[in-house]
């Protein structure tokens, strides 16, 4: 899963076991696996088709499960995924990470694009109320949407409690096995244009080229959408014996690795929140992120920020961690202060609240 999922996973998980006296519909496009069914209070509904793509997804909310749903008359329908159905009758609560189709829409396939502007002005009209996850998106929404303002609230995600710091022993286990015993920058994120990784790769030639060491570069994600021009200049890029790509790990391979970097680098250009900054801090580890979005909201003093566009920026930032060992440990302070202010907890009652509000 990515942050959609674990929003939903941390948060629901939190409201079925909290809450035994109320019944949790949760329905599903695909087969599911049976974790997500948190509590007895849990029940399961399939509906297809799976909605993978435009066409799927507006049948999919608009006729296939307002269908399903009608027998179960359900007093609110929670849909966190930016979409909504538009021809149900049950109050529905949306969430809306951001609008990242607006500022990047080469970032995406055109259809996506497409689906999204057609359609999201209905989506947030329809919606009873719409949270998002940072103050930025908020505001985003209320300037893009205006008349949406009074509907939107904002509810802060958190690291999950499996990212924490871990001992020296385990980090030089988890060196060997991924980086051959050496430190590393590390990204996580899936590949993907807006997540910018050539610029990251630009930065880190320009950091092995002033500071001539053997650090590598750690990328752990799945290839997303429109990473084929990356794979190709790869293939020449000059320090490739020094960037390894992890593609996907599971969620004990991931906190190992997050764990054990030297730095999270993430220079993403544009996010709603900016998940992997949250889960390096509470994992003990510096972080360098963009100057942009939401990124310094979560990151407040806690980071060390870069103009995404810059690779020289992104890379003095990498020099300035490696040669003041007294400053990156005084940022790995922060960052564990940081990640403390953040909590599913709060999170989950917050959503909860809305959801009495619609309910009643």
């Amino acid at each position: 899963m990515e942050g959609y999922g674990w929003f939903v996973q941390e948060v629901f998980s939190r409201l079925a076991n909290k809450y035994p006296e109320h019944e949790f519909l949760l329905v599903f496009d695909r087969p599911y696996d049976e974790s997500f069914l948190f509590a007895p209070n849990c029940t399961p509904i399939v509906v297809g088709p799976a909605a993978r793509h435009p066409a799927s997804f507006f049948y999919w909310y608009n006729i296939a499960a307002p269908a399903a749903l009608s027998k179960y008359k359900p007093d609110v329908w929670v849909n966190p995924y930016g979409f909504c159905s538009t021809s149900s009758s049950i109050p529905q609560l949306l969430m809306i990470h951001d609008l990242a189709y607006l500022h990047y829409p080469k970032f995406i396939a055109w259809h996506q694009y497409w689906y999204y502007k057609l359609f999201t002005p209905g989506f947030i009209k329809k919606a009873a109320s719409i949270l998002t996850v940072s103050e930025f998106s908020k505001q985003d929404l209320n300037k893009h949407f205006p008349k949406a303002a009074p509907k939107v609230s904002t509810v802060y995600p958190a690291a999950r409690k499996d990212f924490q710091p871990i001992s020296w022993e385990d980090k030089s286990q988890a060196k060997d096995s991924f980086s051959d015993g050496r430190e590393y920058f590390l990204f996580v994120g899936g590949v993907h244009p807006r997540k910018n990784l050539l610029n990251l790769l630009k930065a880190f030639s320009l950091f092995k080229k002033w500071q001539k060491s053997n650090m590598k570069l750690l990328v752990a994600g799945r290839m997303a959408w429109q990473y084929e021009d990356l794979l190709e200049k790869i293939k020449t890029y000059k320090y490739r014996d020094d960037l390894v790509l992890l593609g996907p790990l599971d969620e004990a391979q991931l906190t190992r690795v997050t764990a054990s970097a030297y730095a999270l680098v993430y220079p993403s250009f544009f996010e709603g929140f900016g998940m992997p900054i949250l889960e390096a801090m509470q994992s003990g580890v510096p972080v360098i992120t963009s100057n942009t979005s939401s990124m310094p909201e979560v990151g407040a003093d806690a980071a060390l920020y870069a103009d995404p566009n810059d690779p020289d920026a992104i890379a003095q930032q990498m020099l300035l961690l490696y040669k003041d060992e007294k400053l990156r440990n005084f940022q790995i302070e922060k960052g564990l202060a940081r990640a403390d202010a953040f909590s599913w907890d709060q999170t989950a009652e917050k959503v909860w609240e809305k959801i009495l509000a619609i309910a009643k």
